[in-house]
């Protein structure tokens, strides 16, 4: 079992699924509490995050404290029987820390300062902000450590502060002493003899401030690194100083997903359980498929256990330019596509909507207009829902693909001195999930240093930062019998972000059985052609497709190798496009271009054949239509304000409801189904 999976079991062992919002009582007559109480019993919430913008309330001035709301807050939740995630409140200081200790604040590239007033106002390596911190982290430890109510605990608030002050620098600069050891070893790794960057000093060595031209890209691929674990260590300082007095409580963060501030590989290994915020934009219809993503990303950061949904929205947000409302059901089915990819529960920002301050237009379990109103009356839906699947709490999601992702690589890849802007990392991911996704497949996003053996099918759509080791490790998976996909762009650079002399991708070459000479970023698409595979079945794929964005002069190196498409017209016409090369007892393909949607699902299809996975699904799920599987139960949602039919091979029980379903079902507008084990495959509907 994976070790951070037994925080968690232990609370949902006692409560089944997790069911909850961010409670600032602070903001609010303590005669409201009561009602507020009543409110979270009714809609079936049993987990409020508590205090996570609470410290100038709890230490008003420095060197005084107010506990008593915050112990009379808790005994009525006890009372109540809702248990509480108690919040560090570091993610935003108190204004008398930044009027008394300038040095407390941030400053940007620039050098401006960044004030209070606002939130996370303050700067990471600043001495005296990590001993305040640790300060109050204390006081509530000793205080409520073993308080009958607290069953987790959550430090500080979406950890992704950046600094670039003198504090900062000299921080900065011990980091890089640690890592190279001498000037001599940076000054190789950072390849200073470009533009005359050499340093012969340790005191020369900046963040990378505001500057005339480009950056030199490893100084800032390092500062990103050094910022992601200044982060991590005032994760763990706190944690650890939680762990004194409360041992048995796990201790997590919310994370953001596919954040690019923090790489949350190297938090995830030291949080109690892994937590995630994730907020689907009603007016971006397609990014439920980036919120399925982002579950399974918390998947593969939890190791294939069981993670918590610690924010989502019950409507509109505040912080988008133009917030559009969710529509009716659909917070049902956002909610049940974290379930079904692994969450044990499911929580919301926040339970009653502000009345003042930066975040007043943010929807909440409790809107304005109080418990009569649709949004309410969704959440406590949900909330009996979740009761009747509370046996799913603690059962894993298991899927024989995994997804490589790397942030380091992420990074890298986009550094602004790269061929072109047009190759999005994530857009990239996206890309080569979606076919799976419309084969009801789940995958797991992992580290490339993650061990394989337990999958079938590996995609790499994107690691422009491919380390030898992990390479090499990849290669003799496949040559084991492992089956993968590799994008363009792929295995470029070495760890410090330099070009690897010679033809690419020369990792991955003999895996691969090809190698390239140029990148060709792309002025006007370009026509591909499909072969037909080895087997002689045809190429199902429709004529006109082309490559937008991106090309590569490539060249078969391997007896095993065999263009799957070729360039259709210009230059690189007949040249291969798509690679299919045999290794060992395994098989790996190459895009040497960005596929569109149809040749990269044909792709993708023949891997999954080449891997013996089969899909639940008969050809493609219908637009907007998920659907994924956990403990035995099949969740079928409808993302689209439009009815969506699927038909099941046979006929089977949804558990919400009891009624026999099939084989002809429609899902009404973000309608949800949950069908009980046994599902055949399904056929998609009209």
């Amino acid at each position: 079992m994976h070790p951070r999976s037994h925080g968690q079991s232990a609370i949902t062992e006692r409560s089944g699924l997790l069911f909850g919002a961010d409670y600032n009582p602070e903001q609010w007559p303590e005669e409201s509490w009561p009602e507020d109480i009543r409110l979270m019993q009714q809609a079936g919430i049993n987990l409020v995050t508590l205090g996570v913008f609470s410290w100038a309330r709890l230490q008003p001035t420095e060197g005084t404290w107010d506990f008593g709301w915050l112990d009379r807050i808790l005994a009525l939740l006890d009372e109540g029987n809702i248990k509480v995630c108690l919040a560090t409140p570091t993610a935003s200081p108190p204004p008398w820390l930044g009027h008394r200790y300038p040095s407390t604040l941030p400053t940007d590239a620039a050098g401006t300062t960044l004030w209070y007033g606002s939130r996370n106002q303050f700067s990471p390596s600043s001495a005296v902000y990590r001993s305040a911190a640790r300060q109050v982290t204390a006081a509530l430890a000793e205080r409520y450590g073993q308080h009958p109510a607290v069953v987790m605990w959550h430090v500080g608030n979406e950890l992704g502060q950046i600094s670039y002050d003198d504090e900062t620098a000299a921080a900065f600069r011990t980091w890089l002493l640690r890592r190279y050891g001498s000037l001599e070893h940076l000054n190789s790794a950072w390849g200073t003899t470009f533009w005359s960057q050499g340093y012969s000093t340790w005191e020369e060595i900046l963040p990378p401030r505001t500057a005339p031209y480009l950056h030199n890209p490893t100084q800032v691929l390092d500062f990103k690194r050094f910022t992601s674990e200044s982060l991590l260590r005032l994760f763990t300082a706190e944690r650890d100083i939680i762990r004194q007095y409360s041992p048995a409580v796990p201790v997590t963060t919310n994370l953001m997903g596919f954040f690019r501030g923090a790489d949350y590989f190297s938090f995830a290994g030291e949080t109690d359980l892994v937590g995630n915020n994730w907020y689907t934009d009603p007016g971006q219809p397609q990014t439920w498929e980036l919120g399925a993503l982002t579950h399974d990303l918390c998947r593969g950061l939890a190791g294939g256990t069981p993670w918590l949904l610690m924010e989502s929205a019950a409507s509109a947000v505040n912080w988008r330019p133009h917030n559009s409302a969710k529509e009716p059901g659909a917070l049902r089915v956002d909610s049940f596509s974290a379930l079904a990819r692994g969450s044990d529960g499911i929580c919301f920002f926040q339970f009653r909507q502000s009345a003042f301050g930066a975040e007043r237009f943010h929807s909440a379990v409790v809107p304005l207009a109080g418990e009569d109103t649709r949004v309410f009356r969704e959440v406590a839906e949900l909330g009996s829902q979740l009761q009747d699947l509370r046996l799913l709490a603690g059962t894993p999601a298991p899927s024989r693909i995994a997804v490589l992702f790397d942030w380091n690589s992420w990074w890298a890849a986009e550094a602004p001195d790269c061929p072109t802007d047009r190759l999005g990392v994530l857009d990239q991911l996206q890309a080569y999930y979606r076919p799976l996704l419309r084969r009801g497949l789940s995958v797991e996003v992992v580290h490339p240093s993650t061990p394989l053996d337990r999958f079938d099918l590996v995609l790499v759509p994107s690691l422009f930062l491919f380390t030898e080791d992990h390479a090499g490790a990849l290669a003799s998976w496949v040559r084991r019998g492992g089956t993968a996909v590799v994008g363009p762009f792929t295995g470029v650079a070495d760890s410090n972000g330099h070009l690897r002399q010679g033809r690419f991708p020369s990792v991955l070459a003999s895996m691969l059985g090809v190698s390239g000479e140029e990148w060709r970023p792309l002025a006007e698409g370009i026509g591909l052609d499909f072969v037909a595979p080895p087997d002689g079945v045809t190429a199902d794929v429709p004529a006109g497709l082309q490559a937008i964005v991106w090309s590569e002069d490539l060249r078969l190196d391997g007896p095993g190798a065999s263009a799957a498409a070729t360039f259709a017209s210009g230059a690189l016409a007949g040249k291969p496009a798509v690679v299919r090369n045999s290794h060992g007892s395994g098989t790996a393909w190459y895009a040497g271009c960005d596929l569109p949607g149809p040749a990269l699902g044909h792709i993708v299809g023949e891997a999954l054949a080449a891997a013996r996975i089969s899909s639940p699904v008969a050809g493609l799920l219908p637009d907007d239509v998920e659907l994924a599987t956990r403990g035995g139960h099949h969740f079928l949602l409808n993302h689209s304000a439009e009815p969506r039919t699927v038909t099941l091979a046979e006929q089977s029980v949804d558990v919400l409801t009891g009624d026999a379903c099939g084989p002809r079902l429609t899902l009404e507008p973000y309608g949800a189904r949950v069908l009980k084990d046994s599902l055949a495959p399904l056929e998609n509907g009209n």
